[in-house]
């Protein structure tokens, strides 16, 4: 493997070692949180301690930072790549220094967004976060795998990255709404994000072993993915 191929290796890494436990850990305190919710209505009182809301909601805010900087990661790992490659930073000096602002401009709106606490700040900046992750899936260099979005790690990865956002936006609604209109809108749109999430450390498996290392790239890319079938190699001997 080839540094570059190592850097390659960091957003998975991250997905392993961060990503899954924290994803353990807030479904954990949420179902927690759940029963000692049912429990306090049907029996006045539960044993659960109140703590598990305040762990719920901590977990919550460090896991939705997380998938939003593994996307990030993610992203930024093939976009670098394409632009050292096709030497953009010569040839289109403009784009490169936009793709950078982009990625400084989400990450700083997601700082914000975690910092906002009126309704109308909450929806500008998290509109602006999620914007600025769309904007950088359509750089050249990412792979998309568009033919097949329904099951692209791409796709399932932004789309669980929006949900993450959303949720962080619709907090403070949840903790004022008496209706528990937000809270279920929240359940509901966080189990939907637990089965991207699980379809996520499919795609991610097979994408690991469907893109080549740096130099197989020239003979790999060669390949008919369609009818799946590669060029011959000329093992005929020299003269």
């Amino acid at each position: 493997m080839e540094i570059a191929d190592f850097f390659g290796l960091i957003h998975p890494a991250i997905a392993v070692i961060f990503l899954f436990p924290l994803i353990g850990n807030t479904i954990n305190f949420a179902w927690q949180t759940r029963q000692r919710r049912l429990q306090s209505a049907t029996e006045g009182k539960s044993k659960i301690p109140p703590i598990v809301g305040k762990e719920h909601k901590q977990f919550g805010d460090w896991l939705a930072s997380t998938v939003v900087g593994l996307t990030l990661v993610g992203l930024a790992y093939p976009i670098g790549k394409n632009i050292i490659k096709k030497h953009l930073w010569n040839t289109a000096s403009f784009q490169v220094v936009f793709i950078v602002l982009i990625f400084v401009a989400t990450v700083v709106t997601l700082v914000l967004l975690y910092q906002a606490r009126q309704k109308l700040w909450r929806g500008v900046f998290a509109t602006l976060t999620g914007t600025g992750l769309i904007i950088l899936g359509c750089q050249d260099g990412v792979y998309r795998r568009t033919n097949e979005w329904f099951w692209s790690h791409y796709y399932i990865g932004i789309t669980a990255a929006l949900l993450m956002i959303f949720s962080l936006a619709i907090v403070q609604d949840i903790y004022q709404d008496r209706t528990h209109k937000w809270r279920l809108i929240h359940t509901v749109l966080n189990c939907v994000a637990l089965l991207l999430f699980i379809g996520q450390g499919l795609t991610g498996t097979r994408d690991l072993l469907e893109i080549p290392l740096s130099w197989q790239e020239p003979y790999i890319y060669q390949c008919d993915y369609v009818n799946k079938t590669c060029p011959m190699p000329n093992t005929q001997a020299p003269k």
